[in-house]
């Protein structure tokens, strides 16, 4: 009776698997990546690599609609395009889990499939419209962080859950694990999104919803380290410059006078390296300790590498909500290192940038800075921004794209990072270096 009851349910998603591809062609790749095993579910649920069922939950839905089926088989594939399995680790689970369900829905109730139909539901088309309020697309990050303003109560979460959802997603920390498997779903994505961009996507209706989602998914990863260089300034170093060093004169000479050789390598070189620099941190109520504490470690451990941090710099850490809260001077490697080691976070009113900039056009006129060539400014980018624009580079640097009712400045650099990608760049900047990447101490 089980075995029968397994190959039910292994029918039903063949069937829906080919009813799917041949209504949604360019989604090829993605619906044929995952293979079939009944699993100890009560639902579906996958890690990436297997989608597991139960037969019994879908025999209900195809009873009630084949198109139930459809939708479930391809809510899991658009978590696994989307690389949702792999994001999770840091953030709240209950509240990324709803925020990813209801990303995948808000693609799937816009996709005009008769295969996909399953009627209009008023209470999710008002959560989508108050999404749209604050962003553009529909992401899971960006219904995370509404979710998070939103201060939800226990009642209000679970009718979301309720609302939203379709799959489990308790082996989702065991694919956050594997870098292959989300390189795998990264590349059928990339994939997808070429061939929608070609022809598919103008040929199917609703591909744009998939294929915005899609572009945002395989957004490449900014590389930090290399972002933080266009602050550093030319300088000499003693080192031998390799570039400039002829050998063949060198050793020519000490073959026709025994010791004389006819050049000497130069003993200098230019470099650029960073020595005056702003670090303002936001901590304001919206942003959160770890997020500061992991963009910390990833900047500290970056500039404290060879390659960047001069033996005497003039760098300023400043804390600001609404006012200046602390400023930390650190001048040498020593300094940084106590500094990181005694770290405290100040602040928690609301978010006003502008006295960090008039704080530091006050530093420059007192003459603190010589080279100044960039600021960085850790936020959630929810603020109050200043009128003009500073005589230096600055970056605000957001883990994610600040809603739709934030107007950032034309003259600011806006760097959107992940959570993996800056713990990259920390792993990076260690393995060039002594210093640790798990140095900093909790907040």
């Amino acid at each position: 009776m089980a075995e029968s009851l397994e190959r039910v349910g292994e029918e039903l998603l063949f069937a829906a698997r080919n009813e799917l591809y041949l209504n949604l062609p360019y989604l090829d790749a993605a619906l044929c990546a995952l293979r079939f095993a009944p699993g100890d579910t009560l639902s579906l649920a996958t890690d990436g690599e297997t989608l597991y069922y139960y037969p019994a939950y879908l025999a209900d839905r195809y009873l009630r609609s084949p198109a139930l089926v459809n939708r479930a088989y391809l809510h899991v594939v658009l978590h696994c395009m989307l690389r949702h399995l792999g994001k999770r680790r840091g953030k709240i689970a209950e509240l990324w889990d709803v925020a990813c369900d209801a990303a995948v829905e808000s693609i799937l109730d816009g996709l005009e499939y008769v295969c996909l139909r399953s009627g209009s539901v008023p209470a999710r088309q008002k959560f989508y419209g108050e999404c749209r309020q604050e962003m553009k697309v529909l992401t899971a990050e960006g219904i995370y962080r509404h979710l998070l303003r939103r201060d939800l109560s226990p009642f209000e979460l679970g009718a979301l859950q309720k609302q939203f959802f379709v799959d489990e997603h308790n082996l989702w920390e065991r694919d956050a694990e594997n870098q292959r498997q989300d390189e795998r779903w990264k590349d059928i994505s990339e994939k997808t999104r070429t061939g929608m961009e070609t022809v598919l996507a103008g040929q199917a209706v609703g591909g744009e919803t998939i294929l915005e989602q899609v572009r945002a998914a395989v957004r490449d990863d900014v590389d930090y380290r290399a972002f933080l260089r266009r602050f550093a300034v030319p300088r000499e170093v003693l080192a031998l410059d390799g570039n400039a060093f002829d050998p063949v004169f060198y050793t020519y000479g000490l073959r026709l006078y025994g010791n004389l050789p006819l050049v000497e390598p130069v003993e200098t070189r230019e470099e650029r390296r960073i020595e005056d620099f702003v670090i303002a941190l936001d901590t304001s109520m919206s942003t959160s300790g770890e997020l500061v504490r992991e963009f910390l470690a990833c900047t500290y451990a970056i500039l404290r590498s060879a390659d960047t941090f001069t033996r005497k710099v003039n760098i300023r850490v400043l804390q600001c909500d609404d006012r200046i809260r602390m400023d930390t001077q650190i001048t040498s490697l020593d300094e940084l290192r106590e500094c990181m080691e005694n770290f405290q976070l100040s602040g928690g009113s609301a978010t006003d940038f502008r006295p960090v900039f008039e704080y530091v056009e006050k530093l420059r006129k007192e003459g603190v800075f010589q080279s100044l060539r960039g600021l960085v400014y850790f936020t959630d980018g929810m603020g109050i921004y200043p009128a003009w624009r500073p005589p230096y580079e600055t970056a605000f640097v957001l883990l994610e794209e600040p809603p739709l009712s934030v107007t950032m400045p034309p003259w600011a650099i806006r760097l959107i990072l992940t959570l993996p990608g800056l713990e990259r760049a920390v792993q990076e900047a260690s393995e060039l270096d002594d210093f640790p990447a798990d140095a900093m101490p909790e907040l």
